[in-house]
């Protein structure tokens, strides 16, 4: 993980707006303790782990890990030039993405976080590594509601690479089951929990044009 990456009391004044309606019902369902601490130790040894997002299951590895993101693109056939969203706990734990928003982009990204949202941030300081940007200037960040996800990053310590868990052009994968099936032989640990209540993948946002992506 970065260790440029310290904590700024301006992320952390965004972080405190940072609760929704959904996260706190979220909160409620019981963790499996032992299946995030596999999953951390995973993470930790730079492996790939997948785990269950607001809509769909994900794979996710350290994005500060290279090996580790190569090794997940080779798995999902994805070219790395596509770029990968992160995904976080809170903004603090991407602190100089944070200090380059103004006030007003720092409102507008809370407004939606935590929740089902993608920001594509602005990345003036150049902190995250071209495997994770891909061929855009910009990176994609979301702050979770979901509860698993949010414990796992705030266990790990850090933001993680967040991309749902398929070959490159086919649908995504909803259940356990029929995740472990497809990728159990080609990743390092499975986190076990719930899927979330969204009926899609998020949407994703550019915060500098104000356009929807997705």
């Amino acid at each position: 993980m970065s260790s440029s990456l310290k904590t700024s009391s301006k992320s952390k004044t965004a972080s405190k707006a940072q609760m929704t309606r959904e996260d706190e019902a979220a909160s409620e369902t019981p963790l499996d303790q032992a299946s995030l601490q596999r999953g951390v130790a995973a993470l930790s040894a730079g492996g790939v782990i997948a785990y269950p997002t607001e809509a769909v299951w994900g794979l996710g590895c350290d994005p500060f890990n290279e090996k580790a993101v190569m090794k997940l693109l080779e798995i999902k056939n994805r070219p790395v030039e596509k770029g990968l969203i992160l995904i976080a706990a809170s903004l603090d734990q991407l602190p100089e993405l944070a200090e380059s928003l103004t006030t007003e982009q720092l409102k507008t990204v809370s407004a939606t976080w935590p929740g089902p949202v993608t920001w594509l941030l602005p990345d003036p300081q150049q902190c995250i590594p071209r495997w994770i940007k891909g061929e855009h200037p910009s990176v994609a960040v979301r702050v979770s509601a979901h509860p698993l996800v949010r414990a796992l990053c705030e266990q790990y310590g850090g933001a993680l690479v967040s991309t749902s868990a398929n070959d490159a052009g086919e649908p995504e994968i909803r259940s356990q089951s029929r995740l472990e099936q497809e990728f159990g032989d080609r990743i390092d640990a499975v986190i076990s929990g719930e899927l979330g209540s969204s009926a899609e993948p998020s949407q994703i946002r550019d915060l500098l044009s104000g356009a929807r992506l997705r």
